[in-house]
């Protein structure tokens, strides 16, 4: 776990695919043939938390749908790319565009497309749907499963490496 915290540590962007991660996957699809996807709240404040702390935050996501689009916007994420059939591309763009290294950066994702980027990031995080061969490259599996918190449970694992979780808890309390 030391490890995992010295890697969090240096986190300067957290990038996260949707679907099993921001999402339990499932898809619901209407009569009309629009899909919605269920997010849970307390991943969102986890993230807005994160972001107050000069975290950036970035959605890397093989389907691009609105109702994903609407969420980045609602969570004022920084960086969205949506429809993305090779991450690793859109993982180059990113970092050109934000001046950082592969390394200050952390992804969490649950299945093959997006080993490329588990790969190549300093803190390469799943969620226990993920499947061996995509656990198996990463740093750390979530406890917490994928649209149930996950992504809020890394939002803190960060935050508490980086010493401002304290803070942001007691102005809570204050």
């Amino acid at each position: 776990m030391r490890m995992i915290s010295e890697q969090a540590r240096k986190v300067k962007l957290l990038i996260m695919d949707v679907d099993g991660v921001m999402t339990d996957g499932r898809i619901y699809y209407n009569a009309q043939g629009e899909e919605s996807k269920s997010f849970y709240v307390q991943d969102g404040l986890g993230l807005r938390l994160l972001q107050s702390t000069g975290v950036q935050l970035a959605i890397i996501s093989g389907r691009a749908d609105r109702c994903v689009e609407h969420r980045a916007r609602a969570l004022r994420i920084d960086h969205y790319y949506g429809g993305v059939h090779d991450k690793s591309v859109a993982l180059a763009e990113l970092l050109e565009k934000t001046g950082l290294g592969a390394d200050e950066c952390a992804f969490i994702g649950d299945d093959l497309i997006d080993l490329p980027i588990l790969t190549r990031v300093g803190l390469a995080v799943a969620v226990p749907e993920a499947p061996p061969q995509v656990r198996q490259h990463c740093h750390y599996v979530t406890g917490n499963a994928g649209g149930q918190g996950a992504v809020r449970e890394l939002a803190e694992l960060i935050m508490q490496a980086q010493g401002t979780f304290d803070a942001i808890v007691a102005r809570y309390l204050a």
